[in-house]
């Protein structure tokens, strides 16, 4: 029997980031469908979350994120450009966000078609794996085509369907925040919330009491 579980995520969560592709190779390697259900990130829905943290906070998870792309030996860098605008100084957010609400459209659109996991690890390798200026030229389309999709389609469901669809966004939170969480990437088996790239291990142990199997 197919298992299935939902990974709540961020295109701005460098975690989210260094998870994905491991999550996708679960699903090819186990009889399970994972259902990533993008969310908007911290930025966006608490504006000052960054301002009332400890000032330690961004230079620990920075030191932190390299050393576990280095220990899985996934390609990192910081995006350019960030995909949520901030003032890296003050940690103000902007209120102009030209990328942030595109992006997390389009993941959206494309799990209604049942492909965020694909689509969302193609993007967030340009973003996170060192790609310069992923915002232009063919980046994004030649993601979405990797991930057996229609970047022009996407992105006219985006602007179109965008009240639709940033109403699917605020559900994921729900169910995330349901779930017994708020952050991202948090994986979600049969009601148990596992946060954290460090959690994928202990996730599978679980599945595997309730009946995973290899492919």
């Amino acid at each position: 029997m197919t298992l299935s579980a939902d990974v709540f995520w961020s295109f701005r969560s460098p975690y989210s980031y260094l998870a994905t592709r491991r999550y996708r190779a679960l699903v090819e390697e186990y009889d399970l469908e994972i259902n990533l259900r993008p969310v908007y990130p911290l930025a966006i829905r608490e504006p000052n979350f960054f301002e009332r943290n400890h000032p330690n906070w961004l230079r620990y998870t920075f030191t932190d994120m390299f050393r576990v792309a280095q220990y899985h030996g996934i390609p990192f860098g910081p995006p350019k450009p960030d995909p949520i605008v901030q003032n890296v100084i003050t940690r103000q957010i902007a209120e102009e966000q030209p990328y942030i609400f595109r992006l997390t459209r389009l993941g959206q659109a494309a799990a209604r078609r049942g492909k965020s996991l694909a689509f969302c690890d193609e993007v967030s390798r340009l973003i996170w794996g060192g790609a310069e200026n992923w915002h232009e030229g063919d980046h994004l389309a030649g993601a979405a085509t990797r991930a057996g999709l229609d970047l022009a389609e996407l992105d006219a469901e985006a602007a179109q369907d965008a009240e639709a669809l940033d109403a699917e966004i605020a559900a994921n939170q729900a169910m995330l925040e349901a779930a017994g969480h708020w952050g991202v990437p948090t994986l979600v088996f049969d009601g148990e919330p596992f946060f954290g790239q460090d959690r994928i291990e202990m996730a599978v142990w679980r599945m595997q009491q309730k009946g995973l199997e290899p492919r």
